[in-house]
This record gives structure tokens, C-alpha cells and sequence, in this order.
């Protein structure tokens, strides 16, 4: 079992086989949540939790689905007309 101390600004150093093992890094957010005997610390999510369903509805393509390649194939060409307009 690790320790640390609270300083006087009320900071703690998380040992550092914690941080690896949970690969955090400096400037990694951290939740803080009340329990019965302590706190927990969780990482801060960057984004809320969706579904393939609620992602999916913001979509406006309507027709036949299309295939990787043909998708591929569009954004080289848009990559395409992107470095044409850019040397403009």
C-alpha cells in the first residue's frame, strides 16, 4: 500500500507505479468523488458517453451506403482541390 501526504496548499503526490499503471500524465484532469471512508479520483472523460444511434442522427446522407475506397477516393480528391486552392 503506497502513502502520501496533504500539504499545506492541499495537494497530494499520486506514487508514481500509480501514475504509470494508470498512464496518467502531468495535466491529466482528474474527478474527485466523496466516499463513505475517502475520495475517489477518476479521469475526466473528454467527451459524455453516446451511442452509435445518437452520433449517427446528426447525419444528413441520404442514399445508397458507399464503400472505404470510394470514401478514400473522395478525400484525395478533396486533398487534391485543397493544395490547388492553396496555391492559388
Amino acid at each position: 500500500m503506497s502513502q502520501t501526504i496533504l500539504s499545506s496548499k492541499g495537494q497530494v503526490i499520486i506514487p508514481k507505479p500509480i501514475r504509470n499503471a494508470r498512464h496518467w500524465k502531468p495535466g491529466q484532469q482528474l474527478e474527485v468523488i466523496e466516499s463513505g471512508d475517502g475520495i475517489l479520483l477518476r479521469p475526466v472523460k473528454p467527451f459524455p458517453a453516446t451511442t452509435l444511434d445518437e452520433v449517427t442522427t446528426c447525419l444528413n446522407y441520404q442514399g445508397e451506403p458507399q464503400s472505404l475506397t470510394s470514401m478514400e477516393e473522395a478525400v484525395r480528391q478533396g486533398a487534391k482541390e485543397a493544395a490547388r486552392h492553396d496555391s492559388d
